[in-house]
């Protein structure tokens, strides 16, 4: 379409002729001076062109314009609506955090089988498992005590081993934004930082039971059912002091030993103050 010494008429400035346009842009000659509008905008309202296929053209091509600006500004109404609904859903979470409070057994142990062994490092995740009964049976179970204070122990037990064997395989802590009572697929995924996997002879060296203790039996280690249990936050800060120790690597060695103080400053534990540990294996 060639719009070029096309005539017009302005409601303004009477009869002129296209000089040149361009996408955004059109300047016409009036009897006494060139005037520049915007193209195709100023068409329609203020001007109009005496040639009726053209102008039949020229309408085509402003609906088509019309039609995507309308959808420019739904797409921005929708991320507007998006922003809002983030903001929202972040001003919720920051009111849960800031109202949270400790609790002193607010980290997890998770039972891996042998698929889980593996595939727990590899996405860096667990999941809870589904409730049993009730209205809600089938539903993944919510970890309500986990928070961003929270950090889930990985350990594992051969088949023909007994309780007391159970070694630690890993360690990572929750998600920076993680909260559990929000959780509604179970899973439970690990911090961009704050993850560690034990080589095969740094999981011997570090037993389950040296940390962990029922306190309604101090000398029985048993675990009959369930994937998880919740623990004392002392005795997983335990756990991260001797994995830092035990590390060699230096790399591995220093993040470590931040995931340690880390965990102690979210849990407000005095490093200098923790206890040495006394599990159950420590008691026999």
């Amino acid at each position: 379409m060639n719009l070029i010494n096309k005539k017009v008429t302005h409601k303004l400035f009477g009869i002129g002729s296209i000089v040149k346009y361009n996408d955004s842009s059109i300047e016409i000659h009036f009897a006494s001076e060139n005037k520049k509008f915007v193209f195709p905008d100023v068409f329609g309202k203020h001007l109009k062109l005496h040639d009726k296929s053209v102008a039949h053209s020229l309408e085509k091509i402003i609906e088509k314009k019309e039609m995507e600006h309308n959808e420019e500004e739904r797409k921005k109404e929708e991320e507007k609506k998006l922003q809002r609904k983030n903001q929202e859903l972040r001003w919720g979470l920051e009111k849960l955090m800031k109202n949270h409070k400790l609790h002193s057994e607010s980290q997890m142990v998770f039972w891996c089988d042998t698929e889980e062994q593996n595939s727990s490092f590899l996405e860096w995740k667990v999941f809870s498992g589904v409730i049993k009964s009730g209205n809600n049976k089938g539903k993944p179970t919510k970890p309500i005590r986990l928070h961003q204070n929270s950090a889930v122990l990985l350990t594992a037990i051969d088949s023909s081993m007994p309780e007391k064997d159970r070694r630690i395989l890993g360690v990572y802590m929750v998600n920076e934004d993680f909260i559990g009572k929000l959780c509604e697929d179970g899973y439970i995924p690990a911090h961009s930082k704050y993850r560690l996997q034990l080589t095969e002879q740094e999981s011997d060296q570090m037993p389950f039971w040296k940390y962990y203790v029922n306190e309604r039996s101090s000398q029985k280690m048993t675990w009959n059912t369930g994937k998880y249990r919740y623990f004392d936050n002392l005795w997983m800060a335990q756990i991260l002091l001797d994995i830092a120790e035990l590390k060699s690597d230096p790399k591995e060695r220093e993040l470590a030993q931040q995931f340690f103080e880390h965990f102690c400053k979210m849990n407000l534990i005095t490093a200098e103050e923790l206890p040495k540990p006394n599990g159950a294996l420590m008691r026999m």
